[in-house]
């Protein structure tokens, strides 16, 4: 019997990039072995569950992304005995664990698709996504891949094209044809009887597309040298057909069979268009649908509150929020902000009312590390230079000490380590009484101390100058957020009420509050009101 309050709802997700996180073995890249040697951090730390981008067998043109084998465990990060270890270890300490699901598309080298281009006769060739060429013998219609160039590859052996929304090594699947969705629905099956707590659905809103091929439109506000190159057109037809939602559906029953299990999709789109993957009651989607709204909105605070507004407004009833500051794909939030509004933005992500995801060395203050040209590893940038979309940036090693490659490695990493390393890292952190590590251990204590912050309400979401406040509020207890989003001193009024301080972004203050509260420069408090 499942409890009143899924696991879920409550929790931190804690992401781990695993090439970065921890390498056992001495090859330079991180393996699960390095994660479970490393899970009492995340003990420590108080987050509740980590999900792991891709570690399945792979030829690594995406680095994980484009998977040869759905049930298997790549060498490079252990087999799939250490990932039962992991998982038991894990489990005895209360810890989930959520797995990166690649439902859209396969490596070329996945023995699915070498049968289907085997030729037009295989049985496996309605798997994939082939069409003729056009007439002018060149692509069948016009879409383009996210990652640069035209989303179709000729296949000379057979004379048509495969579709591919990414790399051409990584062929988009059809999950029109029901022999894919159930093939793909067993590799859920296969995780889940492992004992895995949820999955990370990535690139979930390409899984349909359009079935007649039409042409996309031209995007009228594509900006040539800022935009990604694919959003030239809208992709009215190779995201969010109709059909999609059938098989939102389907999944929540097959991850229902077994107890309380999270899906989470990866959907940057915008809020009205996230809604209905949380389908209804009577016929629910996914739990939690993305939401990467915090890394896309100006750093302002009119911005953020009207985003928090709508946002709770657009929420169904039976849908739970959740926020995302940090991931594999954008920049660090510390290189962004900088590392003074780095910690507010901290504090906005852990109380906000919804499911928060931390991303691995975002809670010691982390930035981007400059790549030189020869150690550029990411695809994307490769094929696009120069314009700033490589993510190698944000996927450096984890900074554990201030010894020889941050105590990643003893081996050169597949990533140079960030130069502060030395300063900026776990073993400095915890010695440090008003570090960033600090400041997240006690944010994520509170969390759980208050069940205003994990699972109350939230209400009075307003601006006072260049500060954001919000209350959050359970079972009659108030807590008053108020953040600072500059770095000059400001105020904000309680009107008639008073209350005391429980936690300030500067960790130096608990001191009792009438009237109004003082913020120092780049501070955030929490105010429990009376």
């Amino acid at each position: 019997m499942q409890a009143a309050t899924p696991w879920w709802q409550s929790a931190t997700i804690y992401h781990i990039y695993p090439r970065s996180f921890q390498d056992s073995n001495g090859d330079g890249v991180g393996d699960l072995p390095g994660i479970n040697a490393r899970l009492d951090y995340l003990v420590e730390l108080g987050v509740d569950a980590l999900w792991l981008s891709p570690i399945y067998p792979s030829p690594m043109a995406d680095f994980g992304y484009d998977v040869s084998d759905f049930t298997d465990i790549h060498p490079l990060f252990g087999n799939l005995a250490d990932f039962e270890v992991l998982i038991r270890e894990a489990h005895a300490r209360d810890l989930r664990v959520i797995l990166d699901y690649i439902p859209n598309h396969s490596s070329d080298r996945h023995p699915w698709f070498q049968a289907s281009r085997a030729s037009r006769d295989d049985p496996r060739r309605d798997w994939y996504l082939w069409r003729d060429p056009a007439p002018d013998g060149g692509p069948p219609n016009n879409w383009l891949s996210q990652f640069g160039g035209p989303a179709w590859t000729l296949d000379q052996l057979t004379g048509q094209y495969y579709y591919h929304a990414y790399l051409r090594e990584q062929p988009d699947l059809n999950w029109r044809n029901p022999e894919v969705r159930e093939a793909m629905f067993q590799v859920l099956r296969f995780w889940l009887e492992r004992g895995v707590d949820g999955f990370r659905l990535d690139a979930f809103r390409r899984l349909v597309k359009d079935a007649g091929y039409r042409d996309e439109p031209p995007n009228p506000e594509y900006c040539p040298g800022v935009d990604n190159p694919a959003k030239q057109l809208l992709s009215i037809y190779t995201t969010e057909q109709p059909e999609l939602f059938d098989i939102v559906q389907d999944m929540r029953r097959l991850a229902d069979d077994y107890g309380e299990r999270v899906l989470i999709g990866e959907l940057y789109l915008p809020i009205e268009r996230l809604m209905p993957f949380y389908g209804t009651p009577e016929a629910p989607g996914i739990q939690l649908p993305g939401n990467f709204h915090l890394l896309m909105r100006p750093w302002e605070t009119t911005a953020l509150a009207d985003l928090i507004r709508e946002y709770e407004a657009a929420l169904p009833a039976h849908g739970w929020p959740n926020w995302v500051l940090g991931n594999h794909d954008n920049h660090r939030i510390a290189s962004k902000l900088g590392p003074a509004q780095a910690r507010v933005a901290a504090m906005l992500l852990l109380t906000l009312r919804g499911t928060p995801t931390l991303y691995y060395g975002d809670e010691l203050g982390m930035q981007d590390v400059l790549i030189p040209p020869h150690r550029v590893q990411d695809p994307w940038e490769l094929n696009v230079p120069g314009q700033g979309f490589g993510r190698d940036p944000e996927r450096t090693p984890m900074q554990w000490t201030d010894g020889i490659h941050a105590g990643f490695s003893r081996v050169e990493p597949w990533l140079p380590v960030a130069a502060d390393a030395h300063r900026i890292n776990v073993e400095s952190e915890r010695a440090d009484s008003h570090s960033m590590l600090n400041l997240h251990r006690c944010l994520l204590w509170l969390r759980r101390q208050e069940t205003a912050l994990s699972l109350g309400a939230i209400d009075t979401v307003r601006t006072e100058g260049a500060c954001l406040c919000y209350r959050r509020v359970a079972n009659g207890r108030r807590l008053l957020v108020a953040l600072n989003l500059s770095d000059t001193e400001a105020q904000v009024s309680l009107g008639a009420g008073r209350g005391r301080i429980l936690l300030s972004t500067h960790l130096d203050r608990e001191d009792a509050v009438a009237g109004m509260v003082r913020l120092r420069g780049d501070e955030g408090v929490v105010v429990a009101l009376r």
